[in-house]
């Protein structure tokens, strides 16, 4: 059976990720802050220690193997320029430690853990657009998070794809979760629409089947491709 690590699992893109690939048949473990789940470790990233711990966690329900690490966890919240500078700066942290620096730790332990069986794997990164044009002024951590982590995906395919160990990244454009409908509402509502092609957002479980593929169907070729979801606000 295929072993899957994902964090992010309690909601939005996560929640519908974990249905979909659980639909094929898999193995998932998921992460949240707090979680009373029987198929879910509980983990905040904040704390230096808690990757490790998941890893740990998750191998120890996996029966000592796991196929595919989907770094899905997130955070996305305001960090106005004129906040005082420890607090800017505390968000800061926050938001590169749980978007980036967990997601880099876990995608280590995942290379070392293929490479010492020899084994293929493979990572799947949930970014964003913003990795790629930038977000709002309250919300360049969250940008550079991202784009930290599309530099990282693209680091670890060409370092490792003669390992068969492959990378995929996937950045959503606005999607209809909790975290983005906050966002929609302090930059003027459906007025955003506008800038969408589309004429909507994504809906949580497109990014989902997105995931599915990368995680299970995409050809070991794609490696290191990023795969956009943006309703064509964002074309390159």
């Amino acid at each position: 059976m295929t072993n899957i690590l994902l964090t992010g699992s309690s909601r939005g893109i996560g929640a519908a990720a974990k249905t979909a690939l659980e639909t094929r048949g898999v193995r998932v473990i998921g992460q949240a802050t707090r979680s009373d789940a029987i198929d879910t470790v509980p983990a905040d990233f904040r704390d230096p220690a808690a990757p490790h711990e998941l890893w740990e966690a998750a191998l120890a329900r996996a029966g000592g193997t796991l196929d595919v690490l989907v770094n899905n966890a997130g955070l996305f919240a305001a960090n106005p320029v004129a906040s005082s500078d420890i607090a800017w700066l505390d968000a800061w942290e926050d938001t590169m430690r749980i978007n980036l620096t967990a997601a880099a730790q876990l995608s280590r332990f995942a290379i070392r853990h293929w490479q010492e069986r020899g084994t293929a794997g493979r990572i799947v990164h949930v970014a964003s657009r913003a990795g790629h044009r930038g977000d709002s002024p309250a919300h360049w951590h969250y940008a550079a998070s991202k784009g930290g982590m599309l530099a990282m995906h693209k680091s670890i395919a060409r370092a490792y794809a003669a390992e068969n160990i492959l990378s995929f990244a996937i950045t959503p454009g606005f999607t209809d979760t909790a975290m983005a409908g906050d966002y929609l509402e302090s930059r003027g509502g459906a007025g955003l629409l506008t800038d969408i092609p589309l004429g909507r957002v994504a809906q949580p479980e497109e990014i989902a089947r997105l995931i599915e593929f990368c995680a299970l169907d995409a050809p070991p070729s794609l490696t290191g491709a990023t795969l956009d979801a943006n309703g064509a606000s964002y074309v390159r």
